[in-house]
């Protein structure tokens, strides 16, 4: 898998610069008792994207591929409870997860049906919203959901693999230097180095990472709760990623056959650390043909899945 073109060996492209130096706007919102934080980019407006991070992840890991979608977009990525700088429950859920999903997007001003765009664990979270909810958001699109199989990160840590009791480490580069994706794979460097300051925070005795390890005692999401929806929904998987083509023909299934499932050329399970332009390219593609076209209708016999 190879990075993008555009930059040396250690210094990141312009684009990755510039994206970064588009200051969100950061919110706070409070959700059944708890503090949800999220960023924003771009102006409130009537049209709004949604960003949901995977399991463990947070939402800086979508800081040079949000500025890129907010061009005419609100866009909002947000920090899933016990994840990031949210605050913490004694247990969670999908359900729970969605509402605050829709929680941020009213306290963001977005003010008609988002679309909501997520990665992994995300993209279950954005599967379940759908189902319980789908007249209330415009789209749902899974990026490397494993509906019926548990993601890498649950897998991991119920195999005792990772994601245990959190380490403390002495100093901030000393945990920075212990960030590896899950399933691990080739990223980005400075992409990486970027999702790694911001995946610490400060404890009693140095640093250690912002996730709660509760959040993988979870219910599972299976193809049973997978029906065709009230809004437009799409499939993303990675060449290399963890949905397989049989997967993606399963989901596929369960959702009417009207979902287009786009595959991400030379990716790994977390496309944003290794093909964000690819990413991007292919989820404006996606945002503005659903911004200018109608609802379709289910295909006829023998058509496949897209693309």
């Amino acid at each position: 898998m190879n990075s993008p073109a555009g930059a040396d060996a250690g210094r990141p492209p312009a684009w990755f610069s510039a994206a970064l130096a588009t200051e969100p706007w950061e919110g706070l919102t409070t959700v059944e008792g708890t503090d949800i934080a999220y960023r924003a980019w771009g102006e409130p407006a009537d049209r709004g994207i949604v960003l949901v991070h995977g399991g463990a992840a947070h939402s800086r890991w979508w800081d040079h591929i949000g500025p890129m979608l907010a061009n005419g977009w609100r866009v909002v990525a947000l920090d899933l409870s016990g994840h990031g700088d949210s605050g913490r429950r004694d247990s969670y859920t999908l359900d729970a997860w969605g509402r605050e999903v829709l929680a941020v997007v009213a306290d963001a001003g977005i003010t008609t049906p988002p679309t909501v765009i997520g990665h992994s664990m995300g993209g279950l979270v954005t599967l379940r919203l759908a189902s319980l909810v789908g007249s209330r958001i415009a789209g749902a699109v899974a990026i490397d959901s494993p509906v019926r199989d548990l993601t890498p990160e649950d897998r991991a840590a119920r195999q005792q693999r990772a994601f245990g009791p959190l380490r403390v480490y002495p100093t901030r580069q000393a945990a920075v230097a212990r960030f590896h994706p899950v399933p691990d794979q080739p990223v980005i460097p400075y992409i990486r180095d970027h999702v790694a300051a911001t995946s610490i925070r400060p404890v009693e005795g140095g640093w250690t990472w912002k996730f709660d390890p509760g959040i993988f005692a979870r219910e599972q999401f299976t193809p049973e709760l997978l029906t065709r929806l009230d809004c437009r929904v799409a499939l993303f998987r990675a060449e290399y990623g963890i949905v397989t083509p049989q997967l993606s023909e399963v989901m596929y299934d369960r959702l009417g056959r009207v979902a287009p499932v786009v595959e991400i050329p030379a990716a790994g399970h977390h496309v944003m650390l290794d093909q964000p332009i690819a990413l991007v390219a292919a989820l404006r593609t996606l945002v503005s043909d659903w911004d200018h076209s109608l609802p379709g209708t289910p295909p006829g016999p023998g058509a496949g899945t897209g693309a």
